[in-house]
This record gives structure tokens, sequence and C-alpha cells, in this order.
């Protein structure tokens, strides 16, 4: 018996040495993932002028493609073979991805395809989100499961922090930098922070093949059997039986798919809305949407680690309720009011002259007015978005309140989908279903930043934010119907009481 007691505290000590290798790893991934978020605008414009507001969407979402095809196959993998193989294979991609990153403007053209494949390559890699999550998922008991999922959150969270303050910090090396001419790598502000990420890549995978062990846990925390389980136990249990709710993991699926696709339009946005309402240049648009979205991400860890303590009093699917219904508030704050407009993107023209003439006096102005040399970098609204003309301005405390109503809501709703989502699988093997909630957040962020760049440089942003709001709405609508079926799987059969 003594010997047994041993053996427990030492398995426990494994599996939560473990999972804080796993917390790790997507702390590392997120910064790997973030550190070239705010540049990626301003490089496009940079290494290829045929690039627009609508190409941009395409890169970004080129990022989630390659997650959402991922992620099933690093999921269905994980269930059936030791984690640390996808875990391996997935950031390797990612490290070989960042360094052609890093050398998409040596080609002589195309180099906006370059991109393209390059951060869809990196979104290929970031598959290993689904064998991350399902790992937790197995490896702690219900009463853990929460402040687990937070803690993964918190992780990734702080890693989109120190992305864009890495960002911010290599923004100072400016846009010549210096170049390695022997092997033609030219390092500055956009390349240096992907070669920081392909580094961070590589400490990642020695981590992950020298300290991870293989765990699973039932719901009340006893070790399971397991496939893909590397050490013999003598309390091994066998897996409950039971069917899954499909109609809760659909619907989990749905709610977690709206909010990345939420919180992927408005990290897309971010960019060219503040240089179009704020004349911003495309150096002062990394810095300061930078530590904007630092801002967030340190007022997202202190929401987490909020969640856990209210989580205990009044219920993931509360929670998950609140957390819509503050990003519904945010993104109305968004809507543009007032007479003030942008700054056009043309030196002779005056906002407060566009008021007191007709629509084609101004198309009329315009055309008579001389274009700037593209070489300046022109600020302002471009005259090629009609709806600069006569929408108008977000002001910056309008902006600021609504990111930080948006910062409150996204990471509670995060954590809480898929937190819901591994209470309602159970203790079966997860990796194929978190595989599918990954490719339905991929999803999203394929689809969020294609309709917000389309929708945006079309109409606006008064439309463009109507529409959110609209969602939401729907969003809030399908929680209010599946709501008593948002349980987990135990307290569904009856083992567990709520």
């Amino acid at each position: 018996r003594e010997w047994d007691i041993i053996e427990t505290e030492e398995h426990y000590k494994s599996r939560w040495r473990s999972i804080r290798i796993l917390y790790l790893t997507m702390f590392l991934s997120s910064v790997g993932f973030s550190i070239v978020l705010m540049s990626i605008w301003p490089y496009l414009q940079k290494i290829d002028q045929t690039a627009d507001a609508s190409f941009l969407g395409w890169v970004i979402a080129s990022f989630s493609l390659g997650q959402m095809v991922a992620s099933p196959i690093f999921g269905l993998w994980s269930n059936y073979r030791p984690r640390k193989e996808p875990l391996t294979v997935s950031i390797f991609i990612s490290v070989a991805a960042n360094c052609l990153y890093a050398y998409v403007q040596v080609p002589a053209s195309h180099n906006k395809y370059y991109m393209l494949v390059a951060r869809g390559l990196v979104g290929f890699g970031a598959g290993n989100v689904a064998v991350i999550r399902s790992y937790i998922a197995g490896a702690t008991s219900l009463q853990e499961r929460t402040s687990s999922m937070a803690n993964t959150s918190a992780c990734q969270a702080l890693g989109f922090i120190l992305g864009p303050v890495f960002q911010t910090c290599f923004a100072l090396i400016g846009e010549k930098g210096v170049t390695w001419d022997t092997i033609k790598l030219q390092i500055n502000m956009y390349t240096a922070p992907v070669l920081l990420g392909a580094f961070l890549g590589i400490l990642n995978i020695i981590l992950i093949l020298t300290v991870l062990r293989e765990h699973r846990v039932d719901d009340s925390g006893r070790q399971c059997k397991n496939i893909n389980f590397e050490e013999a136990s003598t309390d091994e249990v066998q897996v409950p039986q039971g069917n899954i709710d499909q109609v809760a993991v659909v619907a989990t699926n749905v709610l977690f798919f709206v909010i990345l696709f939420i919180f992927a339009l408005f990290e897309t946005i971010v960019t060219p809305l503040t240089m179009d309402m704020y004349a911003w240049t495309r150096e002062q648009a990394v810095l300061y949407d930078g530590i904007i979205l630092a801002a967030l991400g340190v007022e997202a860890v202190i929401i987490f680690m909020g969640i856990k303590l209210l989580s205990k009093k009044v219920g993931e699917r509360a929670i998950l309720l609140g957390g819509l219904i503050v990003i519904w508030v945010g993104f109305f704050i968004l809507l543009p009011w007032g007479h003030q407009f942008p700054k056009i993107q043309w030196e002779d023209l005056h906002n407060n002259s566009i008021p007191n003439t007709t629509f084609g006096e101004i198309i009329i102005t315009l055309w008579k007015i001389p274009r700037e040399d593209h070489n300046e970098g022109p600020t302002g609204c471009p005259v090629e978005q009609a709806w600069c003309l006569y929408t108008p301005m977000i002001h910056l405390a309008q902006f600021l309140t609504s990111a930080v109503l948006i910062g409150i809501g996204y990471p509670s709703c995060n954590v809480m989908s898929y937190t819901l989502y591994s209470k309602i699988l159970g203790p079966k093997p997860q990796g194929m279903y978190m595989g599918w909630l990954t490719a339905s957040g991929s999803a999203a962020r394929i689809l969020g930043p294609v309709f917000i760049s389309q929708v945006y440089a079309a109409w606006g942003p008064r439309w463009a934010f109507s529409l959110v709001c609209g969602i939401v709405v729907l969003t809030i609508t399908l929680l209010g119907v599946v709501y008593r079926r948002l349980i987990a799987f135990s307290v569904r059969h009856g083992r567990i009481q709520e």
C-alpha cells in the first residue's frame, strides 16, 4: 500500500508537469503566431504595391485555412499515437513557414502570393491547438477542467500580448534594417519577428520531446486506460460508456465559430480602421495597434484568472451568455456617429468642405486633384473607398471603449465555450472532436477577415459593424435555445450531480 501511494503521487506530479509543459507550448506558439500580426498589412504594402485591403483578408484567412485543414488530422492522430508526434511535426512546419515568410520579399514578382502561402503553412502548424486541448481535457477531472482550460487560454493570451510587444520593439529597427547578402536575408522590422518565432518553435520542440508524458483520467480524476498511454498503473479504470449529446456538440461548435468569427474580424480590421480614421502611417499603425492589442492581452489574462473563480459561483453557461452581451455592446459603441469626417488621402482636400457640397461636386473636385506620389506614403481614408466621403469618423475614445468591452467579452466566451465542449464530450478520447472544434474556429478565422475586409472596403464601418451586431443577437438566441443541454457528460448520465 505504501508503494501504491508513492506511485500515485508520482503519477500526479508527472501529469501536472506534462500539463504545464503544454501551457508553455501554447504560450510559445502564440508568440510565434502573433508576433507579425500588426505588421502584415504594412509589410504587404511594402513588398507588393498591387495588394489592397481585400487581399489582406485573404492573407489573414490563409492562416486559419491551414489550421482548419490540419486540426482534425492532428486531432485524429493524437487519439491513437503519443501526442509528441503530432505536436513535434506541427511545430516544425511552423518553423519552416516562418523562415519562408522572412524571404517573401526576395522574388522579383508575385510577392503577395508567397506571403499567402507562408501564412497558410504557419496556420497548418497551428493545428496542434486541437492536440493540446484534447490532452488537457483528457488529463483533468471535471473539478480541474475549467481552471486548466482558463490557464491554457491565459498562456495563449499572454503569448498574444508579448507577440505585439516584440513586434513593437522590432519596429525600432525600421523598414530598411540590415541585409545578410550571403543568404539574401533582410533583417528589418518585418522579418526579425518571424525569425524569433522560428527560434521559439525550436525551443518548443526540445521541451516536448524531453518532458511531455501521456496521461489520462476520467471525470472523477481516476486514471483511465488509453491506447497511447505509456506507463502502467494499478488503479486504472475503464472509460464510462454512454452517448454524447450531438445536439449540444453541434451547438457548441456553432457558438465557438461565431465567437472566433467576431474576434477575427475585429483584429483584422484594427490596422486598416485606425489608418483610415486617424491618418496613421504604416509605422505608427504597427506601433500603436501593437500597444492596443498588447493591452487587450493583459486584460484577457486578468479575465481568465477571474473566470476561474467566477465560474464556481455562476457556472460556465451564465458567463458565456454574459460575454456575448458585452461583445454586442462593444460593437454597438463602435458604430460611427456625429458630423466629423476622416481625413481623405489627398493633401488638398479638407474635411470641412465635405458636408457643404454635393456628392457630384466632390467627385469633380477629386478628379482634378493630382494623386500623391505613392512612395511618400499618403495617410488617411483612401478616396477609392467611397464611403470615406459621407461616413463620420469613429473617435479614438469610441474605438478604445469598444476595444475594452470586446476584450472582456471575447476571452470569457472563448474559454467557456471549449470548456463546456470538453465536459459535454466526457472522458472518451477527444482528439477528433477537438479537431473539429478547432476547425470550426479556423473556418471562422477564414470567413471573418474575408467578410470584414470586403464589407468594410465596399460599405464602410457602419454597415460592417451593424451586421456584426445582428450576428451576435442571433448567437445569443441560439444559446438560449440550447442552454439546458450544455451540461457535462457525467451529469447528463446521472453519474455526478451538477
